[in-house]
């Protein structure tokens, strides 16, 4: 989609990919982007991981649970079209991540006909789409699109992957970020990663995470949070 204004490559199990797609749905009601909601998969990025070695225990089912829900996602787009994909990301990371966890929940959950049948009910979509949860034939619509995220970042990077006025604009993987901006900081942050991932120089800016994502599925909610930075550093200010 050449008219887009944005492609996000979306997990739809990774919490800092919400994050950030919570953000960017902030700027595109400002600034009245359009955005595609496109796919890359994190169980793909890291195929050939041991995921024993690397990851805890969870994640290798949680990275094939996100696998399975795209397929979902390839195959409401072909069905349904890409607004219907909108829908569905935001219902996805809705029940996923703001809402209370649930004691005991398997690590997968998300993969199955159970958890998906509601999240389609709540955007509106038929859940006769589930079956596609166990349809591997959507795998190379995912395949495609994930080479294609990874083709315009490098490879060592997560999600999601931002590609800003495709084909020839910017593209970056992140921001990662842990909490909302206001409405108002949120365009700000905006055009200061554009502006820096523009530097045709530009490779590399990070820190050591601070803080979990302020998901309630996580059980960090932003009126939990006791200290805050304020928006331009300096001071501190307690919240609670």
């Amino acid at each position: 989609m050449a008219d887009a204004d944005i492609h996000f490559y979306f997990d739809p199990v990774c919490p800092f990919c919400w994050m950030t797609s919570k953000w960017v749905r902030m700027v595109q009601a400002k600034r009245d982007y359009v955005v595609d909601w496109r796919f890359i998969s994190l169980r793909m990025v890291n195929a050939a991981v041991d995921y024993d070695a690397q990851f805890p225990p969870e994640y290798e089912a949680g990275h094939t649970a996100g696998l399975r829900l795209l397929r979902v996602a390839a195959r409401t787009r072909a069905e349904h079209g890409r607004d219907a994909v909108a829908r569905l990301h935001v219902a996805l990371g809705t029940h996923i991540f703001d809402q209370e966890s649930v004691a005991g929940t398997e690590p997968g959950h998300s993969g199955t006909r159970e958890f998906a049948e509601p999240v389609l009910a709540d955007a509106g979509l038929p859940g006769e789409l589930a079956d596609a949860l166990d349809d591997a034939s959507w795998d190379k619509v995912v395949r495609a699109e994930t080479d294609e995220a990874l083709a315009l970042t490098g490879k060592d990077v997560g999600t999601p992957i931002l590609h800003f006025q495709p084909p020839t604009g910017v593209a970056f993987f992140g921001p990662v970020i842990s909490r909302l901006p206001t409405e108002e900081q949120a365009v700000e942050l905006w055009d200061h990663v554009v502006g820096l991932a523009r530097f045709p120089g530009f490779a590399e800016l990070k820190r050591s995470l601070r803080e979990l994502p302020q998901l309630r599925a996580l059980g960090v909610r932003a009126d939990e949070v006791g200290e805050q930075e304020d928006w331009h550093g300096g001071s501190r200010r307690q919240k609670r």
